[in-house]
């Protein structure tokens, strides 16, 4: 192992989360906040309680996971999309390292910017709303394997895109439906039967249930179930990036 060409990948991608601080870090933590504000304060205050827990609060794992979601696959896949466009993509496919250390250094960094933004996230929640973590190690547990999960789809996308527009179809036109869709701000239970089970075909589900489990050890879908769901996204991830590599899909032409 390299480590020290995967240092440097991951602190080179890691320095431009503070050179675009806005952009990375401020400019999610204020969406966020005003998500709490308008549902959480404002429109909260006309709901009852959901599975006994303060709707404001409620709403809090699903809005943390939507933001971890679209930031994880945002980093990563402009972090390897650069690269091609600057066709800077051939120095590091020539360089001495595998591409297990290439993905580690890309992907790690994308996580651990998602992971960063996570927990800001998380404090300045509250500030808005009662909060409380009853598992904080399956919390953090749960925001480890999801960051690194969609900075893998991100990677993939990155290499996939041919256009900077591209970067954003699958994060807007896909992520963030079903991340709304997936129970971000209501619990299954509240929808009608057929509807519930249409629900569980929606990944993000199994994601936000398992998330909000940590939180408030109240979920749609057993535990067990999510981590099986965010395995199964993983492993998938791993090996079709496996196959790129392989095949040199996108990155020898």
């Amino acid at each position: 192992m390299n480590f020290l060409a995967v240092k440097t990948i991951f602190l080179f991608e890691m320095s431009r989360m503070w050179r675009t601080f806005g952009q990375s870090i401020a400019s999610p933590i204020i969406s966020t906040s005003l998500y709490f504000i308008v549902f959480g304060s404002a429109i909260g205050s006309r709901i009852s309680e959901i599975d006994g827990i303060n709707y404001g609060a409620f709403i809090v794992p699903g809005l943390l996971m939507l933001s971890v979601l679209t930031q994880s696959i945002s980093n990563a896949s402009f972090g390897i999309y650069f690269p091609q466009f600057t066709g800077t993509i051939y120095e590091i496919m020539s360089a001495p390292i595998s591409y297990v250390e290439i993905v580690l250094g890309f992907v790690g960094a994308a996580a651990c910017k998602s992971m960063i933004l996570g927990i800001l996230i998380l404090i300045t929640a509250a500030f808005f709303v009662p909060l409380q973590v009853d598992h904080p190690m399956a919390m953090l547990a749960f925001l480890l394997l999801t960051a690194v999960t969609f900075s893998l789809f991100g990677f993939v996308i990155g290499i996939w895109a041919d256009k900077f527009e591209k970067l954003q179809v699958i994060p807007i036109l896909v992520i963030t439906p079903l991340t709304f869709l997936g129970g971000s701000f209501y619990s299954l239970d509240m929808l009608p039967p057929f509807w519930q089970k249409v629900s569980l075909l929606n990944p993000v589900v199994y994601l936000i249930s398992g998330f909000r489990w940590s939180f408030y050890s109240k979920a749609d879908v057993g535990v067990g179930v999510s981590l099986i769901m965010i395995a199964l996204l993983l492993s998938s991830c791993m090996l079709f990036i496996r196959w790129i590599f392989k095949t040199g899909y996108r990155i020898r032409s």
